[in-house]
Protein backbone atom coordinates (compact mmCIF):
# COMPACT_ATOMS: atom_id res chain seq x y z
CA UNK A 1 0.00 0.00 0.00
CA UNK A 2 1.37 3.23 -0.75
CA UNK A 3 1.97 6.12 1.53
CA UNK A 4 -0.79 8.58 0.04
CA UNK A 5 -2.97 5.59 0.21
CA UNK A 6 -1.96 5.39 3.29
CA UNK A 7 -2.73 8.52 4.36
CA UNK A 8 -5.81 8.85 2.89
CA UNK A 9 -7.10 6.08 4.82
CA UNK A 10 -5.59 6.65 8.24
CA UNK A 11 -7.13 10.18 8.89
CA UNK A 12 -5.93 10.96 12.28
CA UNK A 13 -2.27 12.47 12.44
CA UNK A 14 -1.80 12.30 9.10
CA UNK A 15 -4.82 14.24 7.58
CA UNK A 16 -3.32 17.62 9.45
CA UNK A 17 0.17 16.29 8.33
CA UNK A 18 -1.09 16.71 4.61
CA UNK A 19 -2.60 20.14 5.53
CA UNK A 20 0.51 21.09 6.37
CA UNK A 21 2.00 19.92 2.85
CA UNK A 22 0.79 22.93 0.69
CA UNK A 23 1.29 25.61 3.16
CA UNK A 24 5.19 25.50 4.01
CA UNK A 25 7.26 28.20 4.09
CA UNK A 26 10.63 28.62 2.38
CA UNK A 27 12.43 27.31 5.74
CA UNK A 28 10.60 24.77 5.89
CA UNK A 29 11.28 23.64 2.17
CA UNK A 30 14.86 23.57 2.63
CA UNK A 31 15.34 19.81 1.29
CA UNK A 32 18.94 18.12 1.50
CA UNK A 33 20.26 18.18 -1.67
CA UNK A 34 20.81 15.21 -4.13
CA UNK A 35 23.78 12.05 -3.06
CA UNK A 36 27.33 13.78 -4.24
CA UNK A 37 28.58 10.76 -6.19
CA UNK A 38 32.17 11.37 -4.24
CA UNK A 39 31.31 11.18 -1.14
CA UNK A 40 28.65 8.69 -1.63
CA UNK A 41 31.33 6.34 -2.80
CA UNK A 42 33.28 7.00 -0.01
CA UNK A 43 30.90 6.75 2.53
CA UNK A 44 29.60 3.25 0.68
CA UNK A 45 33.25 1.97 1.08
CA UNK A 46 33.75 2.97 4.60
CA UNK A 47 30.71 1.10 5.47
CA UNK A 48 31.84 -1.69 3.73
CA UNK A 49 35.44 -1.39 5.38
CA UNK A 50 33.75 -1.06 9.20
CA UNK A 51 31.92 -4.57 8.30
CA UNK A 52 28.58 -3.09 8.14
CA UNK A 53 27.78 -4.34 4.79
CA UNK A 54 24.96 -6.62 6.78
CA UNK A 55 23.37 -3.86 8.87
CA UNK A 56 23.04 -1.90 5.49
CA UNK A 57 21.50 -4.78 3.64
CA UNK A 58 19.23 -5.70 6.48
CA UNK A 59 18.00 -1.96 6.46
CA UNK A 60 19.39 -1.83 10.29
CA UNK A 61 21.42 1.31 9.66
CA UNK A 62 20.18 4.58 8.51
CA UNK A 63 23.38 7.45 8.01
CA UNK A 64 23.18 10.68 6.52
CA UNK A 65 26.07 12.63 6.10
CA UNK A 66 26.41 16.10 5.15
CA UNK A 67 29.54 18.50 4.17
CA UNK A 68 28.13 22.26 5.37
CA UNK A 69 31.90 23.88 5.56
CA UNK A 70 30.54 26.06 1.96
CA UNK A 71 27.04 26.95 2.82
CA UNK A 72 26.16 27.20 -0.82
CA UNK A 73 27.52 24.34 -1.88
CA UNK A 74 26.22 21.76 0.57
CA UNK A 75 27.18 18.27 0.10
CA UNK A 76 25.66 15.04 0.99
CA UNK A 77 25.54 11.40 0.88
CA UNK A 78 23.42 9.15 2.60
CA UNK A 79 22.69 5.24 3.31
CA UNK A 80 19.30 3.67 3.99
CA UNK A 81 18.34 7.56 5.33
CA UNK A 82 14.96 7.49 4.74
CA UNK A 83 14.13 4.12 6.68
CA UNK A 84 11.99 5.04 9.66
CA UNK A 85 13.76 3.08 12.80
CA UNK A 86 13.16 3.50 16.79
CA UNK A 87 15.83 6.64 18.11
CA UNK A 88 15.11 6.51 21.54
CA UNK A 89 16.25 9.78 22.65
CA UNK A 90 17.13 11.28 19.72
CA UNK A 91 13.67 12.65 18.95
CA UNK A 92 13.86 15.21 21.85
CA UNK A 93 15.12 17.90 19.54
CA UNK A 94 12.02 17.65 18.82
CA UNK A 95 10.67 19.26 21.91
CA UNK A 96 13.74 22.35 21.31
CA UNK A 97 12.10 22.60 17.89
CA UNK A 98 8.72 23.03 19.45
CA UNK A 99 9.48 24.87 22.84
CA UNK A 100 11.06 28.07 20.71
CA UNK A 101 8.10 27.98 18.36
CA UNK A 102 5.79 28.23 21.85
CA UNK A 103 8.51 30.62 23.02
CA UNK A 104 8.11 32.41 19.54
CA UNK A 105 4.17 32.67 19.69
CA UNK A 106 3.92 34.31 23.34
CA UNK A 107 2.53 30.56 24.49
CA UNK A 108 5.65 29.80 26.83
CA UNK A 109 8.37 32.10 29.30
CA UNK A 110 11.51 31.48 28.54
CA UNK A 111 12.46 31.64 31.90
CA UNK A 112 15.80 30.16 33.61
CA UNK A 113 14.36 27.62 35.01
CA UNK A 114 13.16 26.53 31.24
CA UNK A 115 16.72 26.88 29.77
CA UNK A 116 17.67 24.04 32.64
CA UNK A 117 14.78 21.91 31.78
CA UNK A 118 15.86 22.11 27.82
CA UNK A 119 19.20 22.18 28.90
CA UNK A 120 19.10 18.99 30.87
CA UNK A 121 17.23 17.08 28.55
CA UNK A 122 19.58 17.42 25.92
CA UNK A 123 22.79 17.19 26.92
CA UNK A 124 21.92 14.53 29.99
CA UNK A 125 18.54 13.10 27.93
CA UNK A 126 17.13 13.91 31.08
CA UNK A 127 13.91 11.40 30.81
CA UNK A 128 12.29 13.44 33.98
CA UNK A 129 12.96 16.70 32.07
CA UNK A 130 11.65 15.47 28.58
CA UNK A 131 8.48 14.33 30.01
CA UNK A 132 7.91 17.69 32.11
CA UNK A 133 9.02 19.25 28.90
CA UNK A 134 6.61 17.32 26.40
CA UNK A 135 3.15 18.11 28.66
CA UNK A 136 4.01 21.50 29.24
CA UNK A 137 4.10 21.89 25.34
CA UNK A 138 1.87 19.28 24.36
CA UNK A 139 2.39 16.56 21.76
CA UNK A 140 0.26 17.70 19.26
CA UNK A 141 1.81 21.20 19.22
CA UNK A 142 4.71 18.87 18.87
CA UNK A 143 3.40 17.08 16.29
CA UNK A 144 2.29 20.18 14.06
CA UNK A 145 5.65 21.76 14.38
CA UNK A 146 7.47 18.64 13.07
CA UNK A 147 4.76 18.68 10.20
CA UNK A 148 5.08 22.48 9.72
CA UNK A 149 8.61 22.55 8.91
CA UNK A 150 8.63 19.07 7.21
CA UNK A 151 10.40 17.09 9.71
CA UNK A 152 7.80 14.87 9.64
CA UNK A 153 6.18 14.26 6.36
CA UNK A 154 4.52 11.10 4.67
CA UNK A 155 5.74 11.69 1.39
CA UNK A 156 8.90 11.27 2.93
CA UNK A 157 8.19 8.12 4.81
CA UNK A 158 7.87 10.19 8.30
CA UNK A 159 10.70 11.45 9.74
CA UNK A 160 11.16 12.58 13.25
CA UNK A 161 8.57 11.75 15.14
CA UNK A 162 7.63 11.59 19.63
CA UNK A 163 4.25 10.63 20.72
CA UNK A 164 4.94 9.16 24.06
CA UNK A 165 6.86 10.61 27.00
CA UNK A 166 9.63 9.44 28.89
CA UNK A 167 7.87 8.26 31.92
CA UNK A 168 5.61 9.05 34.42
CA UNK A 169 1.80 9.84 34.02
CA UNK A 170 -0.18 10.51 30.93
CA UNK A 171 2.93 8.94 28.74
CA UNK A 172 1.26 7.44 26.06
CA UNK A 173 -0.15 9.70 22.85
CA UNK A 174 0.13 8.63 19.56
CA UNK A 175 2.45 6.06 17.80
CA UNK A 176 3.44 7.04 14.18
CA UNK A 177 0.95 6.22 11.82
CA UNK A 178 3.12 5.01 9.07
CA UNK A 179 5.73 2.69 11.39
CA UNK A 180 3.48 2.64 14.55
CA UNK A 181 6.84 3.78 16.86
CA UNK A 182 6.93 5.92 19.63
CA UNK A 183 10.24 7.48 19.24
CA UNK A 184 10.97 7.77 15.43
CA UNK A 185 13.56 9.22 13.34
CA UNK A 186 14.98 8.99 9.78
CA UNK A 187 18.50 9.81 9.38
CA UNK A 188 17.67 12.35 6.46
CA UNK A 189 15.39 14.46 8.58
CA UNK A 190 17.54 14.30 11.43
CA UNK A 191 20.04 15.81 9.12
CA UNK A 192 17.37 18.31 7.74
CA UNK A 193 16.75 19.63 11.66
CA UNK A 194 20.53 20.52 12.27
CA UNK A 195 21.00 21.53 8.86
CA UNK A 196 18.02 24.58 9.30
CA UNK A 197 19.48 24.94 12.95
CA UNK A 198 22.88 26.09 11.29
CA UNK A 199 21.23 28.36 8.85
CA UNK A 200 19.20 30.08 11.84
CA UNK A 201 15.98 28.62 10.24
CA UNK A 202 14.86 26.67 12.81
CA UNK A 203 12.07 29.34 14.63
CA UNK A 204 14.54 31.90 13.69
CA UNK A 205 18.39 33.29 14.00
CA UNK A 206 17.86 34.00 17.11
CA UNK A 207 16.46 30.55 18.36
CA UNK A 208 18.81 28.53 15.99
CA UNK A 209 21.45 30.05 18.09
CA UNK A 210 20.01 28.99 21.17
CA UNK A 211 19.10 25.18 20.39
CA UNK A 212 23.17 24.79 19.06
CA UNK A 213 24.22 26.30 22.51
CA UNK A 214 21.82 23.65 24.23
CA UNK A 215 23.31 21.28 22.30
CA UNK A 216 26.66 21.94 22.86
CA UNK A 217 29.12 20.51 25.82
CA UNK A 218 27.24 17.27 25.72
CA UNK A 219 26.88 15.46 29.24
CA UNK A 220 27.36 11.82 28.09
CA UNK A 221 30.29 10.61 26.96
CA UNK A 222 29.65 7.58 24.02
CA UNK A 223 28.81 7.29 20.28
CA UNK A 224 29.83 9.99 18.18
CA UNK A 225 31.45 12.11 21.20
CA UNK A 226 33.80 8.72 22.31
CA UNK A 227 34.60 8.79 18.96
CA UNK A 228 35.78 12.02 17.94
CA UNK A 229 37.32 12.02 22.02
CA UNK A 230 41.47 12.82 20.95
CA UNK A 231 41.25 14.66 17.21
CA UNK A 232 41.88 18.06 18.02
CA UNK A 233 39.69 21.06 17.16
CA UNK A 234 36.53 19.67 17.25
CA UNK A 235 33.14 21.17 18.67
CA UNK A 236 29.95 18.82 18.90
CA UNK A 237 26.55 19.82 18.58
CA UNK A 238 24.28 16.40 19.08
CA UNK A 239 22.00 14.48 20.64
CA UNK A 240 21.93 10.82 21.22
CA UNK A 241 19.47 8.10 21.99
CA UNK A 242 20.10 4.62 23.56
CA UNK A 243 17.33 1.73 24.13
CA UNK A 244 18.10 -2.18 24.17
CA UNK A 245 19.40 -2.97 20.47
CA UNK A 246 18.72 0.60 19.28
CA UNK A 247 21.29 3.24 19.05
CA UNK A 248 21.33 6.74 17.28
CA UNK A 249 23.49 9.82 17.74
CA UNK A 250 22.71 13.21 15.32
CA UNK A 251 25.34 16.14 15.27
CA UNK A 252 26.31 19.05 14.04
CA UNK A 253 30.55 18.66 13.92
CA UNK A 254 32.78 22.01 13.54
CA UNK A 255 36.16 20.68 12.72
CA UNK A 256 38.59 23.71 11.98
CA UNK A 257 37.73 25.42 8.38
CA UNK A 258 35.20 22.09 7.70
CA UNK A 259 31.80 21.60 9.14
CA UNK A 260 29.32 18.66 8.67
CA UNK A 261 26.50 16.94 9.87
CA UNK A 262 26.40 13.08 10.93
CA UNK A 263 23.54 11.10 11.53
CA UNK A 264 23.09 7.26 12.58
CA UNK A 265 20.44 5.08 13.82
CA UNK A 266 21.02 1.75 14.41
CA UNK A 267 19.50 -1.49 15.09
CA UNK A 268 22.04 -3.88 17.01
CA UNK A 269 23.64 -4.84 20.20
CA UNK A 270 26.96 -4.26 19.05
CA UNK A 271 25.50 -0.61 17.78
CA UNK A 272 27.49 1.44 20.90
CA UNK A 273 30.38 -0.21 19.37
CA UNK A 274 29.96 0.87 15.67
CA UNK A 275 29.17 4.15 16.29
CA UNK A 276 32.25 5.92 17.65
CA UNK A 277 33.94 4.00 14.33
CA UNK A 278 31.70 5.23 11.93
CA UNK A 279 31.88 9.14 12.52
CA UNK A 280 35.75 8.79 12.82
CA UNK A 281 34.95 7.51 9.17
CA UNK A 282 32.67 10.13 8.14
CA UNK A 283 34.94 13.08 9.89
CA UNK A 284 37.80 11.64 7.86
CA UNK A 285 35.83 12.03 4.44
CA UNK A 286 34.87 15.36 5.13
CA UNK A 287 38.16 16.85 7.34
CA UNK A 288 40.45 14.59 6.09
CA UNK A 289 42.94 11.92 8.26
CA UNK A 290 43.25 12.94 11.53
CA UNK A 291 46.87 14.51 12.52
Amino acid sequence: MSILRRTLLLGGPLSFASSFASRLGAAEQCLLPSADRSMQRELDAALSALGLSGAVRGKRLGVSLMDVSDPARPHYAGTNDHEMMYAASLPKIAILLAGFERIREGLLSYTPSVREMFTRLARFSSNADASRAIHTIGFEYIAKTLQKYGLYDVRENGGLWLGKAYGGPNDYWKRDPLHNLSHGATAAQVARFFWLMDQGRLVNERFSAEIKQILSNPGIHHKFVKGLDGIPNRRIYRKSGTWRNWHADGALIEAGDKKYIAVALMEDPRGGEALPRLIREMDRIVAGPAI
